[in-house]
Protein backbone atom coordinates (compact mmCIF):
# COMPACT_ATOMS: atom_id res chain seq x y z
CA UNK A 1 0.00 0.00 0.00
CA UNK A 2 2.99 2.62 0.19
CA UNK A 3 3.28 6.03 2.16
CA UNK A 4 0.01 7.79 2.84
CA UNK A 5 0.97 11.87 3.17
CA UNK A 6 -1.53 13.52 5.10
CA UNK A 7 -2.27 17.00 5.91
CA UNK A 8 -4.64 19.14 8.52
CA UNK A 9 -5.36 22.14 8.69
CA UNK A 10 -8.88 21.99 10.88
CA UNK A 11 -8.36 24.97 13.38
CA UNK A 12 -4.86 26.81 14.45
CA UNK A 13 -2.67 24.01 13.83
CA UNK A 14 -0.80 23.19 10.16
CA UNK A 15 -0.01 20.27 10.38
CA UNK A 16 1.56 17.24 7.57
CA UNK A 17 2.89 13.62 8.13
CA UNK A 18 3.64 10.41 6.75
CA UNK A 19 2.40 7.23 7.71
CA UNK A 20 3.09 3.84 6.66
CA UNK A 21 0.69 0.86 5.99
CA UNK A 22 2.01 -0.39 9.37
CA UNK A 23 0.60 2.62 10.83
CA UNK A 24 4.15 3.72 11.82
CA UNK A 25 4.75 7.03 12.05
CA UNK A 26 7.85 8.40 9.93
CA UNK A 27 7.12 11.75 10.20
CA UNK A 28 4.41 14.29 12.15
CA UNK A 29 5.31 17.97 11.74
CA UNK A 30 2.50 20.54 13.09
CA UNK A 31 3.22 24.37 13.24
CA UNK A 32 0.86 25.97 16.46
CA UNK A 33 -0.17 29.68 16.41
CA UNK A 34 -0.74 29.77 19.81
CA UNK A 35 0.55 32.96 19.85
CA UNK A 36 -0.86 34.36 17.60
CA UNK A 37 -4.23 34.19 19.07
CA UNK A 38 -2.88 34.58 22.65
CA UNK A 39 -4.12 38.19 23.18
CA UNK A 40 -7.25 37.18 22.16
CA UNK A 41 -7.84 34.35 24.37
CA UNK A 42 -9.23 32.41 21.49
CA UNK A 43 -8.64 31.01 17.92
CA UNK A 44 -9.37 34.44 15.50
CA UNK A 45 -10.43 32.11 12.32
CA UNK A 46 -9.20 35.08 9.89
CA UNK A 47 -5.77 34.99 11.52
CA UNK A 48 -6.05 31.19 11.45
CA UNK A 49 -6.80 30.67 7.60
CA UNK A 50 -3.60 33.22 6.63
CA UNK A 51 -1.01 31.56 8.99
CA UNK A 52 -2.12 28.26 7.11
CA UNK A 53 -1.57 30.40 3.78
CA UNK A 54 1.74 31.08 4.69
CA UNK A 55 2.81 27.62 6.62
CA UNK A 56 1.78 25.14 4.44
CA UNK A 57 3.93 24.49 2.13
CA UNK A 58 7.25 24.33 4.63
CA UNK A 59 4.75 22.08 6.62
CA UNK A 60 4.69 19.52 4.29
CA UNK A 61 8.26 19.97 3.15
CA UNK A 62 9.70 19.54 6.29
CA UNK A 63 7.31 16.17 6.97
CA UNK A 64 8.88 14.84 3.70
CA UNK A 65 12.11 15.74 4.11
CA UNK A 66 11.99 14.24 8.16
CA UNK A 67 10.39 10.99 6.55
CA UNK A 68 13.48 10.75 4.07
CA UNK A 69 10.46 10.00 1.47
CA UNK A 70 9.86 12.04 -1.81
CA UNK A 71 6.98 12.90 -3.22
CA UNK A 72 7.69 9.92 -5.94
CA UNK A 73 7.28 7.13 -2.90
CA UNK A 74 3.71 8.34 -1.16
CA UNK A 75 0.96 6.26 -2.33
CA UNK A 76 -1.78 8.60 -1.25
CA UNK A 77 -2.52 12.03 0.06
CA UNK A 78 -4.59 12.23 3.05
CA UNK A 79 -6.34 15.34 4.48
CA UNK A 80 -8.90 16.16 7.26
CA UNK A 81 -12.10 17.46 5.41
CA UNK A 82 -14.63 17.76 8.18
CA UNK A 83 -15.20 19.30 10.96
CA UNK A 84 -13.65 23.14 11.65
CA UNK A 85 -13.19 26.57 10.38
CA UNK A 86 -14.21 27.00 7.19
CA UNK A 87 -11.72 28.76 6.38
CA UNK A 88 -8.85 27.09 7.62
CA UNK A 89 -10.08 24.01 6.14
CA UNK A 90 -9.79 24.91 2.65
CA UNK A 91 -6.36 25.56 2.87
CA UNK A 92 -5.37 22.26 3.79
CA UNK A 93 -8.36 20.78 1.45
CA UNK A 94 -6.76 22.48 -1.57
CA UNK A 95 -3.33 21.78 -0.81
CA UNK A 96 -3.91 17.49 -0.70
CA UNK A 97 -6.25 17.98 -3.61
CA UNK A 98 -3.90 19.78 -5.96
CA UNK A 99 -1.19 17.24 -4.77
CA UNK A 100 -3.35 14.06 -5.72
CA UNK A 101 -4.48 15.28 -8.75
CA UNK A 102 -1.08 16.73 -9.83
CA UNK A 103 0.76 13.44 -9.36
CA UNK A 104 -2.46 10.99 -10.12
CA UNK A 105 -2.57 9.83 -6.50
CA UNK A 106 -5.55 8.11 -4.77
CA UNK A 107 -7.04 11.06 -2.11
CA UNK A 108 -8.61 10.21 0.89
CA UNK A 109 -11.17 12.59 2.60
CA UNK A 110 -10.83 12.12 6.04
CA UNK A 111 -13.53 12.91 9.30
CA UNK A 112 -11.32 14.25 12.08
CA UNK A 113 -13.35 13.07 14.55
CA UNK A 114 -13.22 9.40 13.17
CA UNK A 115 -9.29 10.27 13.12
CA UNK A 116 -8.87 11.00 17.06
CA UNK A 117 -10.81 7.87 18.15
CA UNK A 118 -8.23 5.81 16.19
CA UNK A 119 -5.08 7.49 16.97
CA UNK A 120 -4.08 5.14 19.43
CA UNK A 121 -2.99 2.95 16.80
CA UNK A 122 -0.19 4.69 15.30
CA UNK A 123 2.89 3.15 16.34
CA UNK A 124 6.46 5.22 15.87
CA UNK A 125 9.02 2.54 15.53
CA UNK A 126 9.33 0.41 12.46
CA UNK A 127 10.57 -2.65 14.31
CA UNK A 128 7.74 -2.08 17.05
CA UNK A 129 5.70 -5.32 16.85
CA UNK A 130 1.98 -4.39 15.35
CA UNK A 131 -1.12 -6.38 17.10
CA UNK A 132 -4.26 -7.40 15.62
CA UNK A 133 -7.26 -4.78 16.22
CA UNK A 134 -9.85 -7.46 15.09
CA UNK A 135 -10.24 -8.59 18.87
CA UNK A 136 -10.66 -5.11 19.95
CA UNK A 137 -14.83 -4.99 19.06
CA UNK A 138 -17.37 -3.90 19.62
CA UNK A 139 -15.36 -1.46 21.91
CA UNK A 140 -16.71 1.83 23.03
CA UNK A 141 -15.16 5.23 21.56
CA UNK A 142 -14.79 8.58 23.17
CA UNK A 143 -13.56 11.93 21.51
CA UNK A 144 -12.86 14.91 23.76
CA UNK A 145 -11.73 17.86 22.56
CA UNK A 146 -12.16 21.54 22.30
CA UNK A 147 -15.14 21.35 19.60
CA UNK A 148 -16.05 17.80 20.39
CA UNK A 149 -17.34 15.24 23.38
CA UNK A 150 -18.72 12.30 21.93
CA UNK A 151 -19.47 8.57 22.85
CA UNK A 152 -19.65 6.22 20.54
CA UNK A 153 -19.92 2.76 19.66
CA UNK A 154 -17.26 1.25 17.72
CA UNK A 155 -17.91 -2.32 15.75
CA UNK A 156 -14.68 -1.68 13.37
CA UNK A 157 -12.90 1.65 12.25
CA UNK A 158 -15.51 2.46 9.58
CA UNK A 159 -18.43 1.64 11.76
CA UNK A 160 -19.33 3.74 14.26
CA UNK A 161 -22.32 4.86 16.33
CA UNK A 162 -22.81 8.02 18.14
CA UNK A 163 -24.68 7.35 21.76
CA UNK A 164 -23.84 10.41 23.51
CA UNK A 165 -23.03 13.66 23.06
CA UNK A 166 -22.88 16.88 24.95
CA UNK A 167 -25.82 19.34 25.25
CA UNK A 168 -23.74 22.58 25.56
CA UNK A 169 -20.11 22.82 25.76
CA UNK A 170 -17.29 20.33 25.19
CA UNK A 171 -14.79 19.96 27.51
CA UNK A 172 -12.08 20.89 26.11
CA UNK A 173 -14.37 24.23 25.77
CA UNK A 174 -15.28 24.13 29.37
CA UNK A 175 -12.13 23.98 30.68
CA UNK A 176 -10.71 26.88 28.53
CA UNK A 177 -13.78 29.05 29.44
CA UNK A 178 -12.95 27.96 33.17
CA UNK A 179 -8.98 28.99 32.98
CA UNK A 180 -10.67 32.60 31.04
CA UNK A 181 -12.96 32.79 34.63
CA UNK A 182 -9.72 31.95 36.80
CA UNK A 183 -7.56 34.86 34.87
CA UNK A 184 -5.29 32.10 33.10
CA UNK A 185 -4.08 32.56 29.71
CA UNK A 186 -4.81 31.34 26.05
CA UNK A 187 -4.40 27.88 25.87
CA UNK A 188 -6.29 27.60 28.77
CA UNK A 189 -6.96 23.91 29.36
CA UNK A 190 -3.14 23.04 30.20
CA UNK A 191 -2.94 26.39 32.06
CA UNK A 192 -5.32 25.20 34.11
CA UNK A 193 -4.10 21.75 34.69
CA UNK A 194 -0.92 23.32 35.70
CA UNK A 195 -2.59 25.44 38.67
CA UNK A 196 -4.93 22.30 39.55
CA UNK A 197 -2.21 20.59 40.38
CA UNK A 198 -1.47 22.46 43.66
CA UNK A 199 -5.05 23.12 44.38
CA UNK A 200 -7.83 20.76 46.58
CA UNK A 201 -9.57 18.83 43.92
CA UNK A 202 -12.07 18.60 46.88
CA UNK A 203 -12.17 22.00 47.74
CA UNK A 204 -15.46 22.98 46.11
CA UNK A 205 -18.70 19.97 45.23
CA UNK A 206 -20.35 19.72 41.34
CA UNK A 207 -23.33 17.94 40.94
CA UNK A 208 -23.30 15.48 38.68
CA UNK A 209 -25.86 16.26 35.36
CA UNK A 210 -28.88 13.66 34.92
CA UNK A 211 -30.21 14.04 31.47
CA UNK A 212 -32.72 12.33 29.45
CA UNK A 213 -30.08 10.61 27.81
CA UNK A 214 -27.77 9.20 30.24
CA UNK A 215 -24.78 8.79 27.82
CA UNK A 216 -25.09 12.55 27.01
CA UNK A 217 -22.92 15.00 28.68
CA UNK A 218 -23.81 18.89 30.08
CA UNK A 219 -20.77 21.24 31.28
CA UNK A 220 -22.92 24.66 31.30
CA UNK A 221 -23.90 23.72 35.02
CA UNK A 222 -20.51 23.80 35.89
CA UNK A 223 -19.29 26.81 34.21
CA UNK A 224 -21.80 28.64 36.04
CA UNK A 225 -20.98 27.37 39.50
CA UNK A 226 -17.64 28.15 38.83
CA UNK A 227 -18.27 32.13 37.22
CA UNK A 228 -20.23 32.22 40.75
CA UNK A 229 -17.54 30.89 43.23
CA UNK A 230 -14.97 33.41 41.41
CA UNK A 231 -16.68 36.47 40.76
CA UNK A 232 -19.75 36.20 42.93
CA UNK A 233 -23.46 36.32 42.45
CA UNK A 234 -24.08 38.97 40.08
CA UNK A 235 -26.25 41.97 42.03
CA UNK A 236 -28.70 43.82 39.84
CA UNK A 237 -31.01 42.43 37.29
CA UNK A 238 -30.25 42.49 33.33
CA UNK A 239 -27.72 44.83 31.52
CA UNK A 240 -27.85 46.13 35.18
CA UNK A 241 -26.27 43.93 37.09
CA UNK A 242 -22.62 43.67 38.11
CA UNK A 243 -20.21 41.06 39.43
CA UNK A 244 -18.59 41.68 43.20
CA UNK A 245 -15.22 40.96 42.33
CA UNK A 246 -12.39 39.25 39.58
CA UNK A 247 -10.38 36.64 39.92
CA UNK A 248 -7.92 38.66 40.49
CA UNK A 249 -9.54 39.55 44.30
CA UNK A 250 -9.04 35.89 44.85
CA UNK A 251 -6.00 34.03 46.87
CA UNK A 252 -3.64 32.28 44.75
CA UNK A 253 -4.36 29.14 47.30
CA UNK A 254 -8.21 29.64 46.11
CA UNK A 255 -8.31 29.73 42.30
CA UNK A 256 -6.00 26.87 42.34
CA UNK A 257 -8.68 24.77 44.78
CA UNK A 258 -11.37 25.66 42.22
CA UNK A 259 -9.43 25.07 39.57
CA UNK A 260 -8.28 21.30 40.56
CA UNK A 261 -12.67 21.06 41.52
CA UNK A 262 -13.66 22.05 38.36
CA UNK A 263 -11.51 19.86 36.42
CA UNK A 264 -12.44 16.61 38.42
CA UNK A 265 -15.78 17.68 38.19
CA UNK A 266 -15.41 17.29 34.49
CA UNK A 267 -12.77 14.25 34.07
CA UNK A 268 -15.64 12.68 36.96
CA UNK A 269 -18.42 13.44 34.33
CA UNK A 270 -16.65 11.67 31.56
CA UNK A 271 -15.50 8.55 33.59
CA UNK A 272 -19.54 8.49 35.12
CA UNK A 273 -20.88 7.93 31.33
CA UNK A 274 -18.48 5.87 29.95
CA UNK A 275 -18.95 3.44 32.70
CA UNK A 276 -22.77 3.68 32.00
CA UNK A 277 -21.60 2.49 28.54
CA UNK A 278 -19.84 0.19 29.76
CA UNK A 279 -22.64 -1.46 31.70
CA UNK A 280 -25.04 -0.78 28.20
CA UNK A 281 -22.73 -2.61 25.51
CA UNK A 282 -20.12 -4.62 27.29
CA UNK A 283 -17.12 -3.44 24.97
CA UNK A 284 -13.92 -5.33 24.81
CA UNK A 285 -12.02 -2.00 24.83
CA UNK A 286 -11.97 1.79 25.04
CA UNK A 287 -10.41 4.06 22.68
CA UNK A 288 -9.89 7.54 23.44
CA UNK A 289 -9.25 10.42 21.41
CA UNK A 290 -8.58 14.15 21.36
CA UNK A 291 -7.01 17.02 23.21
CA UNK A 292 -8.02 16.77 26.53
CA UNK A 293 -7.07 13.08 26.74
CA UNK A 294 -3.28 14.53 26.95
CA UNK A 295 -4.65 15.93 30.26
CA UNK A 296 -2.79 13.84 33.17
CA UNK A 297 -5.92 13.43 35.70
CA UNK A 298 -8.24 12.08 32.38
CA UNK A 299 -5.38 9.59 31.20
CA UNK A 300 -5.21 8.53 35.17
CA UNK A 301 -8.67 7.84 35.34
CA UNK A 302 -9.17 6.26 32.10
CA UNK A 303 -6.56 3.71 33.03
CA UNK A 304 -8.42 3.20 36.11
CA UNK A 305 -11.35 3.06 34.69
CA UNK A 306 -10.17 0.53 32.03
CA UNK A 307 -8.36 -1.56 34.57
CA UNK A 308 -11.73 -2.31 36.80
CA UNK A 309 -13.95 -3.12 33.57
CA UNK A 310 -11.34 -5.03 31.92
CA UNK A 311 -11.12 -3.25 28.70
CA UNK A 312 -7.95 -2.62 26.30
CA UNK A 313 -7.38 1.07 26.45
CA UNK A 314 -6.23 2.32 23.24
CA UNK A 315 -4.74 5.54 23.84
CA UNK A 316 -2.50 8.32 21.89
CA UNK A 317 0.41 9.55 23.13
CA UNK A 318 0.39 12.85 23.76
CA UNK A 319 1.64 14.23 20.89
CA UNK A 320 -0.73 12.83 18.84
CA UNK A 321 -3.95 14.04 20.98
CA UNK A 322 -4.47 17.39 19.99
CA UNK A 323 -5.05 17.89 16.07
CA UNK A 324 -2.32 16.44 14.20
CA UNK A 325 -1.84 15.10 10.37
CA UNK A 326 -0.20 11.35 11.85
CA UNK A 327 -3.66 10.47 12.83
CA UNK A 328 -5.20 11.52 9.24
CA UNK A 329 -2.74 9.67 7.40
CA UNK A 330 -3.39 6.54 10.07
CA UNK A 331 -6.99 6.02 9.73
CA UNK A 332 -6.97 6.76 5.77
CA UNK A 333 -4.32 3.46 6.35
CA UNK A 334 -6.73 1.69 7.94
CA UNK A 335 -9.37 2.64 5.14
CA UNK A 336 -7.52 1.02 2.87
CA UNK A 337 -6.73 -2.35 4.52
CA UNK A 338 -10.88 -2.52 4.33
CA UNK A 339 -10.45 -2.15 0.65
CA UNK A 340 -11.42 1.79 0.04
CA UNK A 341 -9.87 3.19 -3.27
CA UNK A 342 -9.78 7.14 -2.06
CA UNK A 343 -12.82 9.90 -2.69
CA UNK A 344 -13.79 11.95 -5.73
CA UNK A 345 -11.54 14.99 -5.88
CA UNK A 346 -14.89 17.31 -5.46
CA UNK A 347 -15.47 16.13 -1.75
CA UNK A 348 -15.88 19.08 -0.30
CA UNK A 349 -14.65 20.22 3.17
CA UNK A 350 -17.28 20.63 5.82
CA UNK A 351 -18.05 22.84 9.21
CA UNK A 352 -19.29 20.00 10.97
CA UNK A 353 -18.55 16.20 11.41
CA UNK A 354 -21.10 13.51 10.25
CA UNK A 355 -20.37 11.68 13.39
CA UNK A 356 -20.47 14.04 16.11
CA UNK A 357 -24.23 14.80 14.60
CA UNK A 358 -25.36 11.43 14.82
CA UNK A 359 -25.43 10.51 10.89
CA UNK A 360 -24.88 7.13 10.09
CA UNK A 361 -23.05 7.35 6.71
CA UNK A 362 -22.52 3.74 4.92
CA UNK A 363 -18.68 4.32 5.48
CA UNK A 364 -17.28 7.02 7.67
CA UNK A 365 -15.02 8.74 5.91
Amino acid sequence: MGLILAIESSCDETAAAVVDETLCVRANVVASQHELHREYGGVVPEIASRAHLERIVPVIERALSDSGSGLSEVSGIATGIRPGLIGSLLVGVSAAKGLAWARGLPFHAIDHVAAHLFAGLLRERVDAQQSSTEALFPALGLVVSGGHTSLFVIEGPSECRLVGRTIDDAVGEALDKAASMLGLAHPGGPNLERLAETGDARALRFALPQLHNPLDFSLSGLKTKLLYEVRGVPQGRGASSVFLRTAADLEPARRADLAASFQRAAVAQVIDRIGRAADLYRPRALFVGGGVVANRTLRRELLALATERCLALVVPEPRYCADNAAMIAGYAQLRRRAGDQGDDLATPAEAVSILARGATPKRVQ
